[in-house]
């Protein structure tokens, strides 16, 4: 697939002046939402990029971002890129530990900071930190000597700079090269220290023209973007968004997420399996808390859904009395859901964990087509994907035009090459090695660390090669499946994890949201009790055990989970639980809960 691009900057500089009357993004401003063209976009980028050099940063420099999802992300992004430096993306959420280290391996001489709380971590550990030579801040105060200055300062010197350097920028964007560095991102470090994940310019251009190859995003589409930017799946929507051309609403804000679907009406969102989890669980506790009447009308819709998701599933549609009972269904119930969504999405792209089949197909059934995905960060993302006259549930589809695709018959691993992987790990030398085999022909394949097998013509994830248990009694048990199940069957959205290597038979641990759980309660008639009552009531313990009950019964013996508990809190980013795209560490849980877990088994007799 021959590239039209070499260079993200050059696909950029190309888009803001063949497009510049057209809608690049709508952002938050004040109680509603602006505006930026194509053009616009581009002379904002123009003058950060200008800015940049103006404070010295040379080519491939690396500047890094610590700020949440918004449009100053891309625009800083985007002038780091213009102005041939290479993006180092950090977490708002990371510690000041964590910062620190990822500044100091990174090299970063400039970083942009979202806001005074962002700076005064960095400030904490400026003297670990020599080479950071300038803070710029989005919605912070400048000062620390000058050390911090504003976003509008560093555009106003960009500006400056331009012009008395006239030619200079676009002479700059000529000169960056396809194999540059574009960005720097660290893994989550579920163990051990972050490792910083090389991606080229090479690498996003194709991951842009593969896309608009497929035909999957069309330039008169219109994305929500709310994903961390820091994370490759995000940065893999800002690549396609500059090759294909389409506009983006963007507000990384997830509380706002329902009410602002209504007002943009996007025709495609790309999410993770948390965010349907939490949507279907919702539904169904809404249904179930209506009148009787109304559950049972909702009951006979979902059923007629599943009836004809069955049939389009076969590449075949509905017909006669089914066809009238689907448009009846979708009037009564399923419109209702779509309109929360805004009522114009065409599809969802669920990407960077598994998505559960049951899941997936409840929303086909409403009328919602989720197309699930697959990539690493070291892969820039986007690998795998279902198309929309293509799909199987429960595979994450076929390879994207370009990527090639090789399973270990020995252990079943997946093995990627294309022009998305990686150049390697920084400074990691062994571990890039350990992870990218070289064949006969020259060709660099990545190994994933994931298990699969092949579903006809699509690929389907069966687990984390380092995440399966393995009982005492020799049997593995692909926990992400089980997991999945679980967080199905219960009726409040949930944070699950199975317990059970080299253990006789398997546990599990179940967190509930706050926000959650209490209208849950309300539902069953719970009153007048805390969010800590509820964890420890009689009631919640029942429905776990029904959810796991009901599990069991379709899996193997010395897979059922047998035992199990409730957290007193549920897992989340900020307790350090959850990596940034909503995955659980389960090194990190089970460390946390290790008496709880070994409590399950002193003296228990069970066995798998």
């Amino acid at each position: 697939m021959a590239a039209t691009y070499q260079t993200i900057p050059e696909a950029f500089l190309a888009r803001s002046k063949s497009s510049a009357g057209n809608l690049a993004f709508r952002y938050p401003s004040g109680s509603g939402w602006a505006d930026l063209t194509w053009g616009q976009t581009g002379d904002k980028v123009k003058a950060i990029a200008c800015g940049l050099r103006a404070l010295g940063v040379e080519p491939q420099q690396r500047v890094a971002i610590v700020a949440g999802t918004r449009i100053e992300w891309v625009l800083c992004d985007l002038g780091i890129l213009c102005g041939g430096g290479a993006t180092t993306t950090v977490y708002p959420a990371s510690t000041p530990d964590e910062v620190q280290y990822i500044l100091q391996d990174s090299e970063s001489v400039v970083i942009f900071a979202e806001d005074d709380k962002q700076v005064e971590k960095l400030a904490s550990v400026r003297a670990q930190l020599p080479a950071l030579h300038h803070v710029v801040t989005l919605d912070g105060k400048a000062g620390h000597d000058g050390w911090v200055m504003t976003l509008a300062e560093l555009q106003a010197k960009g500006s400056e700079w331009n012009a008395a350097n006239p030619g200079a920028y676009e002479a700059g964007v000529a000169a960056c090269k396809a194999g540059d560095l574009a960005t720097l991102i660290y893994t989550s470090g579920t163990t051990g220290r972050h490792k910083g994940v090389e991606l080229t310019h090479a690498c996003w251009v194709y991951e842009g023209e593969a896309l608009k190859n497929m035909d999957l995003l069309k330039e008169g589409d219109l994305q929500y973007l709310w994903l961390p930017l820091a994370h490759s799946f995000g940065k893999v929507l800002e690549a396609a968004q500059i090759i294909i051309g389409f506009p983006t609403a963007i507000d990384g804000r997830i509380d706002k997420l329902v009410e602002n679907l209504a007002v943009i009406q996007p025709t495609f969102i790309a999410a993770v399996p948390r965010i349907f989890e939490k949507v279907y669980n919702k539904v169904i506790a809404g249904a179930k808390g209506g009148s009787p009447l109304k559950y049972k009308i909702f009951q006979w819709a979902v059923g007629v859904g599943k009836q004809v998701s069955a049939l389009r599933q076969n590449g075949q549609d509905a017909g006669g009395l089914l066809a009238l009972k689907f448009k009846i269904a979708d009037k009564l119930v399923f419109s209702k859901l779509k309109a929360r969504f805004g009522g114009k999405v065409r599809f969802f792209v669920s990407g960077s964990a598994p998505l559960s089949r049951d899941i997936a197909e409840f929303f086909h059934a409403a009328d919602i087509l989720i197309l699930e995905g697959y990539g690493l960060t070291e892969t820039s993302a986007a690998s795998f994907v279902n198309r929309p006259d293509k799909y199987k549930f429960g595979t994450v589809g076929q390879p994207v035009p370009g990527t090639r695709l090789k399973i270990l018959p020995d252990t079943g691993e997946i093995l990627i090459a294309g022009p998305g992987v990686m150049q390697g790990y920084k400074g990691l030398v062994e571990q890039t090695a350990e992870t990218i085999w070289v064949d006969e022909e020259g060709t660099r394949w990545l190994k994933t660390g994931d298990k699969g097998e092949m579903d006809g013509e699509f690929l389907k994830i069966t687990d984390r090669i380092k995440e399966l248990i393995k009982t005492s009694g020799g049997k593995y048990v692909a926990p992400a499946h089980i997991e999945s199940k679980i967080k199905v069957a219960l009726p409040i959205s949930a944070s699950v994890l199975v317990h059970g290597n080299n253990r006789n038979f398997c546990s599990a641990l179940v967190g509930f949201p706050e926000e959650e759980l209490g209208p849950w309660a309300q539902t069953q008639g719970i009153t007048g009790k805390s969010y800590s009552e509820i964890l420890v009531s009689p009631e919640l313990k029942a429905v776990v055990q029904a959810a796991l009950d009901g599990v069991n019964a379709d899996l193997p013996s010395y897979s059922t989970v047998k035992r199990f508990a409730i957290l007193p809190k549920d897992l989340s980013v900020d307790g350090g639980e959850l990596t940034q795209s909503l995955k659980v560490k389960r090194k990190v849980v089970e460390g946390n809960y290790k008496d709880v877990l070994e409590g399950f088994y002193a003296g228990a007799t069970e066995s798998m």
